[in-house]
């Protein structure tokens, strides 16, 4: 199994981060594995929309994969589960603090099959890639003005 959460304190109010974070447009700017992300469903941003992710792989091999938004609660909650693709899931909050946002992410998910013998590698691969992420996202938040 697949669980693990990153946490970082980002000095920004939470509304600025959770759009920030949420617009599938800037995930390339702080998600730096990200080619692109795109949504696949029209009308409002919520529970039930779809994107369609690109990810770069260690050794440039990009990898496609299908997420569906699970919980959205506007500067609350985000999550979202892979619908096609590696089943590692993310639910992130976002919680008022001194100064800004706490955001934290939990990511969680199980392979299957043969697949599981990897599950440790790709545990330690992915907190180490998901703590950089935020990492950055703190990054680009606190170095400029943020357009929504």
């Amino acid at each position: 199994m697949i669980d693990f959460t990153v946490e970082t304190q980002i000095a920004r109010p939470v509304r600025d981060v959770f759009a920030y974070a949420t617009d599938p447009d800037k995930l390339p700017s702080w998600q730096t594995n990200t080619v692109s992300a795109r949504r696949e469903d029209d009308g409002p941003y919520g529970v039930g929309s779809r994107l369609r992710e690109v990810h770069r792989a260690p050794g440039g091999k990009e990898l496609e994969s299908v997420v569906e938004v699970v919980e959205f609660a506007p500067d609350r909650v985000f999550a979202l589960e892979v619908r096609e693709g590696t089943p590692i899931h993310a639910h992130i909050t976002f919680d008022p603090a001194d100064g800004g946002t706490r955001l934290r992410l939990r990511a969680h998910g199980k392979l299957g099959g043969a697949a599981r013998i990897f599950e440790p590698l790709l545990a330690r691969m992915l907190r180490k890639q998901f703590a950089q992420h935020v990492a950055t996202l703190k990054q680009v938040l606190e170095g400029a003005p943020v357009t929504a």
